[in-house]
C-alpha cells in the first residue's frame, strides 16, 4: 500500500497514527496510478438494504411497466431518482414458503435462497449468501471484505420463531450453512471498524474518562493530512476537506448517540445506538456511505428493522407495533398505518440514495457505481406470501444497468438476481441457492 507521494496516489492510500487509519477517497491524483495498473475508473459497489414484515404492495407496484410508470405512494420518495432505478416485479424467494416460521425463514433465504433447518440449537443451518459470495471473491481488494449493519438490537440466542433458531432473524448474511454474520446495531462499534479508533468500553464511567482525553481523528492524523493536502491540486484538496468534514460530522453523531437516553421497556440498547428510529438509520446510511467512498468495503447488508419486529414509530403520531399491525385482516386502519410505515423506511433509504448521487466520482458518482437493491422477502404481510417481493435496485452498476424501467417478470427466482449482480461485480458463478440461471437480464432492459 503507497502512502503519499508528490504527484501520484495510489487508490489505496490511508492517512495513518496510532489507533486510527482513514482511507482516501478517489482523487483526481490517482488516475495515473490507476493507468499504471490499467484501471481506469472506480469500483462497483453492492448493497442490500432490509425492511421487514411485508409491504402493502398496492401502494409499492407500479400499474404500468416500462419508461413511462407512475410512482406508486410507497415508491415515491425515490421518484426524483427515477432514471437511476429498477423496480422489479414478479421476483419470488419461495424458499421462504412453509408453515409456522414465515419470519425467520424470510430474513435466512433471502440472500440465500436455502431453506433454513428448524433448530432451537446453535447449530443451524442454511447457506452462503449472495454478498458472502462476492466477499470471498474480491473482498481481499479492500480493507474489510463486507460489513454487516442492522438498526434493531439483536434478539438473545435460542429460539425465536416457531423453532427456528434466533440466528436466522438475527442474520441474512452467512458466511456458510451454520456461519451467521451478525450485523452490528451500534454505530460506536462500526465506527471503530471502520477507522481503527480505540475500543469503545460500554461503562459509563470509563467511557467518559476517555471521552474527556480523547481526540478526534482527524486530530490524530493532522499532520499527515497536512503533507498530503500539500501536494496536491485544488480539486482534491476540496474532496478532502469534504470527505474529512463528514468523517467529523459522523464522529460528533456517534459520540452525541451515546448519551444517557432512555431505553424503550423491551430493549436494553447498548452505548452509542440513537434513541430515535430516523437518527440511528441516517447514522448507519452515513457510515455506509463513508465506508463505500474510501473503499473500505464493497460489499454491505443493512437491516433497518428485524423480521417479526414489533418496533413502533411514535414519530408517525401512533405507537402501534409493526409486526402486529401487518396482520391487519383488511382493517382499513391498520393497513394505512403499515403504508406509513412502509413510506417511513423508504424515506430512509431515499435519503442515502440522495447522499449517494451528490457525491461526485471518478467521470460520474458513487451513486453510478452502486447496485442497491432495497425490499423485503415477503410481499404480503397478511398472509406470510414469498412471490411477487417487492424489489428495487438502484444504481448504475457502473454502466452494466440499464435503469429508469419497470419490469415485470414471470415468477422468477430472487437468487437469479443475485447471480446477474454478482456478474456485473466480476464474480461469476452458475449456481446460488434455488437459481434457475441468469433470467434477469439488468443490462437488456
Amino acid at each position: 500500500m503507497t502512502f503519499v507521494t508528490r504527484r501520484h496516489l495510489a487508490r489505496r492510500s490511508f492517512l495513518k497514527a496510532a489507533g486510527a487509519t482513514i482511507a482516501l477517497p478517489f482523487l483526481d491524483a490517482m488516475v495515473p496510478a490507476f493507468a499504471r495498473a490499467e484501471i481506469t475508473k472506480p469500483p462497483v459497489r453492492m448493497a442490500f438494504m432490509y425492511v421487514p414484515n411485508g409491504i402493502m404492495m398496492k401502494d409499492w407496484t407500479p400499474t404500468a411497466e416500462g419508461r413511462n410508470f407512475e410512482f406508486p405512494r410507497i415508491l415515491k420518495p425515490l421518484e426524483p431518482f427515477r432514471e437511476d432505478l429498477l423496480v422489479l416485479t414478479g421476483l419470488a424467494q419461495r424458499q421462504g414458503d412453509g408453515a409456522a416460521g414465515d419470519h425467520a425463514r424470510a430474513s435466512a433465504t433471502y440472500l440465500t435462497g436455502v431453506c433454513p433447518k428448524r433448530s432451537t440449537s446453535a447449530d443451524v443451518e442454511v447457506g452462503i449468501s449472495v454478498d458472502q459470495v462476492a466477499a470471498q471473491a474480491i473482498g481481499s481488494k479492500t480493507r474489510l471484505p463486507s460489513i454487516e449493519m442492522g438498526c434493531e438490537v439483536s434478539r438473545s440466542v435460542g429460539s425465536c420463531d416457531s423453532g427456528y433458531s434466533c440466528a436466522y432473524i438475527n442474520s441474512m448474511s452467512w458466511r456458510g450453512p451454520s456461519t451467521p454474520n451478525p450485523p452490528e446495531t451500534n454505530p460506536r462499534l462500526v465506527f471503530e471498524r471502520l477507522f481503527g479508533t480505540l475500543a469503545v468500553d460500554t461503562d459509563p464511567e470509563v467511557r467518559a474518562r476517555k471521552e474527556a482525553d480523547r481526540k478526534s481523528i482527524l486530530d490524530l492524523v493532522s499532520n499527515r493530512t497536512q503533507h498530503l493536502m500539500s501536494g496536491l491540486g485544488p480539486s482534491d484538496r476540496r474532496k478532502i476537506d469534504e470527505y474529512l468534514t463528514s468523517i467529523r460530522e459522523i464522529e460528533q453523531r456517534v459520540a452525541l448517540s451515546g448519551g444517557d437516553h432512555e431505553a424503550t421497556p423491551e430493549i436494553e440498547k447498548p452505548a452509542g445506538v440513537p434513541p430515535v428510529f430516523v437518527e440511528h438509520v441516517r447514522l448507519m446510511n452515513d457510515l455506509l456511505l463513508t465506508a463505500f467512498r474510501a473503499d473500505i468495503t464493497r460489499i454491505a447488508t443493512l437491516i433497518y428493522s428485524k423480521e417479526s419486529s414489533t418496533r413502533s414509530y411514535p414519530e408517525l403520531g401512533f405507537s402501534d407495533p409493526h409486526h402486529p399491525l401487518t396482520h391487519h385482516r383488511n382493517n382499513p386502519e391498520f393497513i394505512e398505518k403499515v403504508t406509513q410505515i412502509n413510506c417511513h423506511h423508504m424515506e430512509q433509504f431515499a435519503d442515502f440514495v440522495r447522499k449517494a448521487k451528490a457525491i461526485p466520482e471518478g467521470d460520474g458518482t458513487l451513486l453510478d457505481h452502486c447496485m442497491l437493491v432495497y425490499g423485503s422477502s415477503i410481499s404480503d404481510g397478511n398472509i406470510h406470501l414469498h412471490e411477487n417481493l417487492p424489489v428495487v435496485l438502484v444504481g448504475r452498476g457502473d454502466g452494466s444497468l440499464k435503469p429508469g424501467r419497470h419490469i415485470v417478470y414471470s415468477e422468477t427466482p430472487m437468487t437469479n438476481l443475485y447471480l446477474s449482480m454478482l456478474d456485473k461485480m466480476g464474480v461469476h458463478t452458475e449456481k446460488l441457492g434455488d437459481s434457475t440461471g441468469q433470467t434477469v437480464h439488468l443490462a437488456d432492459v
